[in-house]
């Protein structure tokens, strides 16, 4: 919490009433115009506490209209009503009076950004720009002047935008455009990066327009709107211009680039004072905010579309009916200020959400406690580096800083700052409030349990506390900033040095510091011992418990052990000395988010870091680390902002943190609902230990003090907790003693409230024993060692000391500790609870129990969310009664008993008396159908508005049996059918006796009940035949069946019974077996209730042969198979022989249907044979079984089924016959897969065989088939055979002796790998094929030779001719006809022709063209006139003698 410092200003006596003030943008300097009938306008500059600068004082006759500060110079531009404008340079007062221009009213004075402009305008409409040098000199005579012939009333330059320039350059450069890219590098001149001052500027006059100046001077009219123009706001973000008329009429504009407006936005402001006194502000984030005189602040924001208003609050101290006139906007704070008619300055403070969103706008502002100054105030303005805010209240100027409220506690006193100069003392032994005013402004205090010490900066004054009396002991003058107090001894500091002075001022000891260890900056006492702190971040502790101050350790530089130290923010010590906790900021000058702490007696430095929520180094044992890494879960994401040590135990410590994006606001953060006190054992041995955390409640603004068993807290008047309140109440002074009076201090209120430690709830006043024991049951039970825990209370007695430690556990998750406490509690229910709650899986559901059963429900409810057993939290909320709670937990989380959460609601509701609402929820748990006319049944009025509102079958249905019972039998009969329940209907139109109605409902819904109901009604009034109907339609057979036996009515019988079920057709059948007439139907009944044996016996006795074949149609292999011998002999018998067929297999009589198969000519489809083929075991052998399949497939055979014969031969094992079958099939793609799938030799032969028929010539793939096949059928034998045909094909049909070669090669081959037989035919065969190889290598080289030597490859064909047996490898033809060739191409014809008839002499039935080319044979008959037909025509004569041939044998 913040007070707000006022300084009225020093003003002259000549002075008059203020009428304006302006802050200077970065210096601490205010500037105040004010008017005096007697002397005229006068001008003065003030400093920060209001001091008066003489030099700087103007005055004229007339009065001064417009202030205007440099942006950056100490330089104030002033316009007078006379049109004089002149510059006031401060501190030295020199003044600079700008050439005449205006000659009236300047209404205008406005600066560029950076200070090089300065535009004036007047009355008349005149406007000038001037320049000033980077001093803030005037040079030389205004740049230009402007005529706008009306008044001038606003003036905004627009920024700049320093990218453009950059953006282009980068654009360029990309594109290859070297010179830009030399900009961007060291080889040209350095590129202007930074914002350049945006020299363009809008001014706006008195009837509406808006005109744009350029940089260049140069003017044009932007826009135009309807009225005088207030003022011009410009959005930099969006590039928009916002005007403001005196109508308060709020218009947007868009800026096109070449310099157009485009209005987008336009709306009417509220507010009910005259246009002239409303005080517009404008923020850089787009939120406009007016003051108008009401009781509100409005604020439109413009970036969200969004309005709304700030009222004040009569409890922060504000009157009723109090108005605002002026407010202020500080953007470094973000604080809102009004002034008020009623001389109170109104704060808001923008407050942090906890979860970053901003969330509803209006709750982002929270109202302060407000300032008090005299009078009216009509104007206020934020300004300086330093944030401060000036108040004008009609007679004066006030100058208000703000400060950080001061608060101590020691020794069980407590003084807390309410006003500058007023402080609120608390004496908690005494139970004593006392109030402390102060004749100057207080900026620190200090208390000690007989001695409150106040200082302003400038004195530091003592006051005696005796009793409810304070007595100011002395007074002296010092400027130290920081004090500190032990016995009766002060501590002041100065620069190297702390001085230890009395109470009236007398230095009795220096404690100095070397310019190495700096300044001493911090102060702080505990016990004994001083800690002091300096500006060079060293710490030095002394030890005051002597005469004179000791050094306890030497000066310790914490930069050496601290990175990334800027400056120290607090230091403070233990009780004992021995350790020293540390808050720093970094060097960027923000918080770090790191506790840290110096042991004295190691020399060491060690952390807790809230970022992380874990210390530097703990010591842990295994069954504490998952508690911990849950508790430092919740610790994470944090920054310490206060921190204490307590001021008996050494070894606890307690921190105030806050969420990260909180702490740069270190004035606000006790606004902040985010803030926890986290408390820390902190040892040598151990390190730091987690002791305890929780949310600081509501009311509490900041941590003062840890004073075991409390913490102390400071809070708001009038918003203390209840709770807090009595225990204040009654630790403040005992009962038989009697209230001390207070007299005039009693108005104030008190500011200091005391929590408990959760180790001390209940035991707030147990003597110091038992305190100690808990504090050590505490710190051992939080190291783990709970033998030493145990010793540490085991002499303690009392139930509360036990509950105590049983809400520890709570915290700590120490179950086993639990039931230790729960035992000496004597506390049996509890127990209970925790036994059954260890059946649950999560340790954390567990705990939740106990914390229930010690009334810890907050602990409870935590603990529910972390292990997410929403199923238990819902349980918890609802016996806890937080409905709303459970409400939401079912509907989001816990949706399985959803249902169930909205019943019990309703039934909580119901025992409330609310049965509206009740109502409501037992319809959303689906029970209302019973519950509500339950609920309702005492207020039938209520129940049939509900009735008929709800419009339920179900409530209908209960309605009408309600009117039933009533004996209204109209209303029941309409309500029932609007259930429609047909039912009900008949039944009471039976009652009724109008049997027409009832039969007609049930004739026309077809309801079985109803039916059912009626079939009853008309049986027991005899009338069988409506009877027998009805039965039918409710589908009661039996009851049909059962009148029809009784009464002889045969024919409906049998309908009946097919439409029933099997028992009710089988006592049909016996029916009509038994009177004997109509067998047909007693066979069909026993056959369709699956009696098949009784049915054919019935038919064969009967001789119903055409119902045999019906039921024959459902026979199979589950019926009986002598009842499906007989059945196939009565087929067979009557010459039907596929039935008899079929129901031999299913009888399994398989050789048997096979041998019909064979007599009768019957086609095995592969259906039956599958049926024949599915044997079990248990029926035939394997060898039987294969007997079977075999006649199976040798039928199909004969039937030419060779496909299936070739499956059932497989199935038998017999793989030879199946691929003989295959064979006849000619499937050869079949063929080729099964000898693939068989691996078997002889098929590999057998399949290769049957290719060779084929025309494997033109098919390659055949060929490879066939030469893989033999391969893998291991016959080289037959494969020789094969390359032997392939070669003699290659001879005869293409004359490719190369490809015969290869082929015989290939053979030769094969034929080796052939082992030797004894007969020596595989010799013979060898040699007969080396033969042939040799012989056609020898054609083949002669052919090859031919191109080379046409000579030597004739000789070698005529030696060819004279080998022996050369015509089976080499046909003499093809010698003779290369030898002819050649001649002819050689041109010896004679030769050719010789050669010619020696061929046909020697192959005389031979056609000579096979051998001889078209060509070759043409010229020869042309030369030698050879005649060529002899062989022609024997060739055809041959010919037809072998067609004849052919024809004879076939």
């Amino acid at each position: 919490m913040a007070v707000y410092f006022d300084h009225r200003i020093e003003s002259p006596e000549s002075s008059g009433v203020p009428s304006q003030l302006t802050w200077h943008p970065a210096l601490p300097v205010l500037a105040v115009a004010s008017n005096s009938p007697s002397t005229g306008g006068h001008v003065d500059i003030y400093l920060q506490q209001g001091e008066h600068v003489e030099s700087c004082h103007l005055e004229r006759p007339h009065q001064p209209t417009a202030l205007r500060w440099h942006p950056t110079k100490p330089v104030l531009a002033l316009g007078w009503e006379s049109g004089e404008v002149m510059l006031l340079t401060h501190p030295s007062g020199d003044q600079t009076v700008l050439p005449s221009t205006h000659t009236t009213w300047i209404t205008l004075l406005e600066w560029s950004s950076s200070g090089s402009r300065l535009v004036t305008g007047d009355q008349t409409g005149a406007l000038a720009v001037w320049k000033i040098d980077a001093r803030g000199r005037l040079q030389g005579n205004h740049l230009v002047k402007h005529e706008y012939h009306k008044p001038l009333t606003c003036c905004i330059f627009r920024p700049s935008s320093p990218g453009d320039d950059v953006a282009k350059l980068a654009r360029a450069s990309v594109s290859g455009d070297e010179s830009a890219l030399d900009m961007f590098s060291w080889k040209g001149a350095p590129l202007k990066m930074g914002p350049q001052e945006g020299l363009a500027f809008y001014v706006s006059t008195a009837d509406g327009k808006v005109h744009c100046v350029d940089e260049y001077c140069k003017t044009s009219t932007l826009l135009s709107v309807e009225g005088s123009i207030k003022k011009l706001f410009y959005l930099e973000k969006r590039e928009v211009l916002a005007v403001i008329t005196e109508t308060m009429m709020l218009s947007q504009y868009t800026l096109g680039p070449e310099g157009g407006a485009q209005e987008f936005m336009k709306v009417k402001l509220s507010s009910s004072r005259t246009e002239q006194n409303i005080d517009i502000v404008w923020t850089e984030n787009g939120l406009l905010i007016t003051a108008s005189g009401e009781l509100v602040i409005r604020l439109w924001d413009l970036e969200r579309d969004d309005n709304y208003v700030l009222p004040l609050d009569e409890t922060l101290g504000f009157e009723k009916g109090e108005m605002i006139n002026c407010v202020s906007y500080c953007a470094g704070k973000e604080i809102l200020a009004a002034g008020t008619t009623h001389g109170r300055i109104a704060i808001w403070r923008m407050v942090v959400q906890p979860d970053n969103s901003r969330g509803d706008a209006k709750a982002q502002w929270k109202l302060q406690t407000p300032t008090e100054v005299e009078g009216n105030v009509t104007q206020l303005q934020w300004g300086s580096s330093l944030n401060l805010l000036a108040a004008n209240n009609s007679n004066t100027v006030l100058i208000l800083c703000e400060h950080v409220m001061s608060a101590h506690f020691s020794q069980q006193v407590a003084a807390v700052q309410l006003t500058p100069t007023q402080l609120s003392i608390t004496q908690f032994p005494a139970g004593v409030h006392l109030a402390l005013q102060s004749d100057r402004h207080i900026k620190g205090v200090c208390v000690s349990k007989d001695s409150v010490t106040v200082w302003s900066g400038k004195q530091v004054t003592v006051y005696e506390l005796s009793g409810t009396v304070l007595r100011n002991t002395g007074s002296f003058p010092c400027d130290s900033h920081v004090v500190a107090v032990y016995d009766e001894n002060l501590y002041t500091v100065e620069p190297n040095r702390v001085q230890i002075r009395t109470p009236q001022g007398t230095v009795k000891q220096l404690l100095t510091f070397s310019k190495t260890e700096g300044n001493p900056v911090i102060l702080n006492v505990c016990q004994s011992y001083l800690v002091v702190g300096t500006d060079t971040a060293h710490i030095r502790v002394f030890d005051l418990s002597r005469r004179d101050a000791k050094a306890h350790c030497g000066a310790k530089n914490l930069a050496e052990q601290i990175s990334n130290l800027g400056a120290l923010r607090s230091v403070k010590c233990n009780a004992n000395g021995s350790q020293v906790s540390i808050l720093i900021s970094q060097v960027n000058g923000r918080p770090d988010h790191k506790v840290y702490f110096y042991d004295v007696e190691m020399d060491t430095v060690t952390h807790f870091d809230f970022f992380i929520g874990r210390p530097s180094s703990s010591i842990s044992q295994p069954e504490e680390r998952e508690r911990q890494q849950f508790q430092m879960s919740e610790l994470s994401g944090r920054c310490p902002v206060s921190h204490f040590w307590d001021e008996s135990e050494p070894r606890l410590f307690v921190c105030e943190t806050v969420p990260i994006s909180s702490e740069s606001s270190s004035s606000s953060f006790m606004d902040t609902m985010d803030v926890s006190v986290v408390t820390l054992f902190c040892t040598q041995e151990h390190g730091l230990l987690l002791q305890d955390y929780y949310l600081k409640p509501l009311g509490l603004l900041g941590l003062l003090a840890l004073d075991v068993p409390y913490y102390y807290f400071s809070c708001k008047p009038g918003q203390r907790d209840q709770d807090l309140t009595e225990v204040v109440s009654k630790a403040a002074a005992p009962p038989h003693q009697p209230q001390p009076s207070r007299g005039p201090a009693a108005q104030f209120p008190n500011m200091v409230s005391r929590r408990a430690l959760r180790d001390f709830v209940g035991l707030e006043n147990c003597e110091k024993a038992t305190r100690d024991a808990m504090l050590n049951f505490s710190f051992y039970l939080t190291i783990g060692d709970m033998d030493e825990a145990f010793k540490s209370i085991k002499l303690i007695k009392s139930k509360a000391v036990w509950e105590n430690m049983a809400r520890m556990c709570v915290k700590t998750r120490r179950l086993d500790v639990a039931r230790v406490c729960l035992g000496n509690m004597g506390n049996a229910r509890a127990a209970k609870a925790l036994k059954e709650a260890e059946a649950e899986p999560e340790p954390e559901a567990q705990v939740a129990m106990l914390a229930i059963q010690l009334g810890m429900l907050e602990d409870a409810e935590k603990l529910y969310k972390s292990c997410q057993r929403y199923d238990l939290l819902n349980g918890f909320y609802q016996a806890s009664g937080q409905w709303k709670h459970a409400l939401e937990t079912a509907e989001n989380q816990d949706r399985i008993h959803l249902r169930t959460t909205y019943y019990n609601y309703a039934k909580y509701l119901e025992s409330m008396g609310d049965k509206a609402l009740a109502l409501a929820y037992y319809e959303k748990s689906d029970t209302h159908r019973v519950e509500v006319p339950r609920m309702l049944q005492d207020d039938t009025g209520s129940l049939e508005i509900y009735v008929n509102k709800i419009k339920d079958k179900n409530i209908y249905k209960w309605w009408a049996q309600y009117l039933e019972s009533q004996l209204d039998m109209d209303s029941a009969l309409r309500f029932y059918e609007r259930a429609q329940d047909y039912l009900s209907l008949v039944r009471v139109y039976c009652y009724m006796e109008n049997i027409e109605k009832a039969s007609e409902i049930a004739n026309d819904t077809g309801d079985r009940a109803a039916s059912y109901h009626l079939a009853r009604h008309y049986e027991g009034h005899d009338d069988i035949k409506q009877a027998v109907h009805f039965y039918t339609r409710a589908q009661a057979y039996n009851n049909a069946i059962r009148l029809c036996k009784e009464n002889g009515l045969d024919d409906q019988l049998m309908n009946l019974a097919l439409l029933s079920n099997p028992e009710d057709m089988m006592e049909a059948a016996c029916y009509y077996e038994e009177k004997g007439t109509h067998m047909d139907r007693a066979v069909s009944l026993y056959h369709k209730a699956g009696y098949v044996s009784k049915a054919l016996e019935l038919a064969f006795s009967t001789q119903q042969f055409s119902a045999l074949q019906v039921i024959a149609e459902d026979l199979n292999e589950n019926s009986d198979p002598a009842l499906l011998a007989r059945c196939s002999d009565f087929f067979i018998t009557h010459s039907q022989y596929d039935k008899a067929v079929e129901l031999l297999v299913a009888a399994k009589k398989y050789h048997q249907a096979l041998e019909v198969c064979v007599n009768q000519n019957l086609t095995i489809t592969d259906e039956l044979a599958e049926r024949m083929s599915i044997i079990d075991s248990n029926d035939l052998s394997e060898e039987a079984r294969k007997e079977l399949l075999e006649r199976i497939a040798d039928c199909c055979m004969r039937q030419g089924n060779y496909h299936l014969a070739t499956k059932k031969y497989t199935h038998a094992g017999n793989r030879i016959k199946a691929m003989k079958a295959l064979l006849k099939s000619g499937d050869t793609e079949k063929i080729v897969f099964f000898a693939n799938l068989s691996r078997q030799k002889e098929l590999f032969i057998m399949a290769a065989n049957y290719l060779q028929s084929l025309d494997w010539r033109k098919q390659p793939e055949i060929l490879k088939t066939i030469i893989g096949f033999y391969t893998k059928g291991r016959a080289p034998d037959l494969l020789a055979g094969f390359y032997e045909a392939c070669a003699q094909v290659e001879i005869d049909e293409y004359q490719n002796y190369e490809k015969a070669l290869d082929a015989l090669t290939e053979a030769f081959k094969s034929l080796s790998k052939v082992k030797d037989s004894s007969t020596g035919q595989q010799e013979a065969r060898l040699t007969d094929l080396q033969h042939k190889i040799t012989l056609i290598k020898k054609f083949v080289h002669a052919r090859r030779l031919y191109p080379e030597d046409a000579g030597e490859a004739v000789r070698l064909c005529e030696a060819l001719l004279e080998e022996p047996e050369l015509d089976p490898a080499v046909r003499i033809g093809d010698v003779f006809g290369f030898m002819v060739e050649h001649y002819c191409q050689q041109g010896n014809l004679q030769m050719a022709h010789r050669k010619l008839e020696e061929l046909q002499r020697l192959l005389p039935s031979q056609n000579v063209k096979y051998y001889i080319s078209e060509a070759s044979l043409k010229a020869l008959q042309r030369d030698m006139d050879v005649p060529l037909d002899r062989g022609d025509k024997d060739y055809s004569v041959k010919e037809e003698d072998e067609v004849e041939e052919d024809l004879n044998l076939s």
